[in-house]
C-alpha cells in the first residue's frame, strides 16, 4: 500500500445518506479477485444511464472533479452487505479519503485494511463541508483555482482542515493510524517485527520442553 501522510484535495459530494456497499459496487462486479478493472464499477448505478452513456449529473461524471481524492459523503456510508470490493473500488478510483459522520463498522474495517481513511467529522463540521462544495458550484467552474475549495488531512496531526483555516481533529485507532502512515497491512505491520520474532524463535529452541530459565 501507499502510506499515507499527508493529503490536500478538493471534494468530490455525493451527499446521500446510507450509501451501502452495493450502490458502492453493483454485485456483478464481484467476480473478480483483484483490483483491476473496479474503477469502472465505481457507483456504476448512478454513473451510467438505463442505455449505457454516462449519466452527466453524476459528479464522477463532471469535469471539475476529476483528479480529486476526497469523497464527502452523506451519514451512515458502507453500510450492508461485508463486501471489500468496496474500499478495493474506491481505491481504484484514487480517492484516498470518505469522509462522512459515521460509517458501518465492516466497511470501515475493510477501508482501513486496504489503506483507505475513513475520516469521521461531527454534524457541524460536515455542515461546513457541505457549504463548501456548494459555494464551489454557485461560482461556476471556479473549482480548478489552485488551492481555492481544497481541504487538508493530516493523518500524523489527526486534523482536516478546511480552506477558511477551519481544523478539528478526527479518531482513529493508532494501529490503523500506524499502518497507513507506513503503508502496511496488518501483515505487513507483523513483518516489520520479523527480526525480533526470529530471535525469539532461535532462543526458544534451546529449551525444547518447554522449560525456560530466566535470570
Amino acid at each position: 500500500m501507499q502510506p499515507f501522510e499527508r493529503l490536500k484535495s478538493a471534494l468530490i459530494p455525493i451527499l446521500h445518506n446510507d450509501i451501502d456497499t452495493d450502490q458502492i459496487i453493483p454485485a456483478r462486479y464481484l467476480k473478480v479477485t483483484d483490483k483491476d478493472g473496479l474503477a469502472e464499477g465505481l457507483f456504476a448505478r448512478w454513473r451510467y444511464l438505463p442505455d449505457g452513456s454516462l449519466n452527466l449529473d453524476f459528479p464522477l461524471n463532471q469535469a471539475r472533479y476529476k483528479g480529486r481524492q476526497i469523497l464527502l459523503a452523506g451519514d451512515n456510508f458502507g453500510c450492508g452487505s461485508s463486501r471489500e470490493h468496496a474500499p478495493w473500488a474506491l481505491m481504484a478510483w484514487n480517492i484516498r479519503v470518505v469522509i462522512s459522520t459515521s460509517f458501518a463498522d465492516i466497511f470501515r474495517n475493510n477501508a482501513l485494511k486496504n489503506g483507505l481513511l475513513p475520516l469521521i467529522v461531527d454534524k457541524q463540521t460536515h455542515g461546513r463541508l457541505v457549504e463548501l462544495t456548494e459555494a464551489e458550484i454557485y461560482q461556476n467552474g471556479l473549482g480548478d483555482v489552485a488551492d481555492k475549495w481544497a481541504v487538508t488531512v493530516d493523518l500524523a496531526e489527526q486534523t482536516l482542515t478546511l480552506p477558511d483555516g477551519y481544523q478539528v481533529q478526527f479518531p482513529i485507532e493508532s494501529f490503523h493510524k500506524t499502518c497507513l502512515l507506513k503503508g502496511v497491512d496488518s501483515l505487513g505491520y507483523l513483518l516489520d517485527f520479523s527480526a525480533q520474532i526470529a530471535a525469539y524463535e532461535q532462543s526458544d529452541r534451546a529449551y525444547p520442553y518447554g522449560v525456560r530459565r530466566y535470570d
